[in-house]
């Protein structure tokens, strides 16, 4: 298979999209792709400097980007609240979310000012806030909504019992139950949409395997080094072989988001050996994402943590 692959991607000028961890890795190339189609993209960032230079090196891919860094940490609550508001004050219509953004295996329990797990919090209930907030204008925009997976989110499940992991805690399968939560979310709101007729459809995007920084260095997380995991799957990548690059990983969530024949409900990965690369195409929906009555229980849960309430 070739180390560089790409795919059609419909005319998206006139559209704005928002696009979580779009400052480094898949969601760089993501916001890029989505850029080079026309779209205005609104990049959160946590880290303004990070968001500056993250929209300088797509522009230099892609002269003429319209690109908005805006300040937000997925792991506040109330950054969330504040992005939300200033969207909203704007009222524009928005025609795409992709919840991409997340953090992979802190080697110890950390919490958020919140109060929790950071896993969950990123990677779950952040997102469930923006798109809760976001609800009135993605409606008005009759938005796609693409949510991040992991191939993680086919292993373990739900720590239904202790969702912040305040006992026993395992990054792996801490990072597993933030996943499978955020996709069953993502497909109670597409129930919820076709019932309700809110004109939102909500799918699934998995990249497949790709060195980014998940698996790096990030002292801010605790892990000094980068992990052996990330070490391999770079030298692989580097040589095309087995995984994919950031570039080709972000295809998936960019053709679940724009694609006609991308369905709502529905999971979308690489096509390649075992899932790990390769060009988009529907996938059987993980078993663990199957369950509407799990899917109604994680949208009540984190309705409640997040303290908004999911309607329009």
């Amino acid at each position: 298979m070739p180390k560089n692959i790409d795919i059609p991607v419909p005319d998206q000028r006139g559209r704005l999209a928002i696009v979580t961890g779009a400052t480094d890795g898949i969601g760089l190339q993501i916001a890029a792709r989505l850029a080079r189609a026309g779209a205005d993209v609104v990049m959160p960032s946590r880290n303004a400097a990070k968001g500056r230079d993250a929209a300088e090196r797509i522009r230099a891919q892609v002269p003429g980007a319209r690109l908005d860094v805006r300040p937000m940490d997925l792991a506040s609550l109330a950054s969330v609240a504040s992005f939300a508001d200033g969207l909203l004050d704007d009222g524009r219509p928005v025609g795409i979310l992709i919840n991409n953004a997340g953090v992979m295996n802190p080697p110890s329990r950390q919490l958020t000012e919140d109060g929790f797990e950071l896993q969950f919090a990123t990677n779950h209930l952040g997102h469930v806030a923006l798109t809760a907030r976001l609800l009135p204008l993605l409606q008005a925009g009759s938005a796609h909504v693409t949510s991040q997976v992991s191939v993680a989110a086919d292993q373990h499940a739900v720590n239904w019992g202790d969702l912040d992991w305040a006992t026993g805690y395992e990054p792996m399968r801490a990072y597993s139950s933030s996943k499978i939560a955020l996709g069953l979310f993502a497909m109670e709101l597409d129930r919820r949409s076709s019932d309700e007729g809110w004109g939102i459809r909500s799918n699934l995007s998995h990249p497949g395997v790709t060195p980014t920084n998940l698996l790096a260095a990030q002292p801010r997380m605790g892990r000094q080094e980068d992990t052996t995991a990330v070490r391999f799957i770079r030298a692989l990548s580097r040589r095309g072989i087995l995984f994919g690059t950031p570039e080709t990983a972000a295809l998936t969530a960019v053709h679940a988001a724009t694609s006609t024949d991308a369905a709502g409900g529905r999971l979308y990965g690489p096509s390649g050996f075992q899932h790990l690369r390769g060009v988009p195409a529907e996938q059987r929906l993980y078993s663990r994402l199957e369950s509407p009555a799990d899917a109604r229980r994680i949208w009540e849960l984190s309705e409640r943590l997040v303290g908004v309430d999911l309607v329009v």
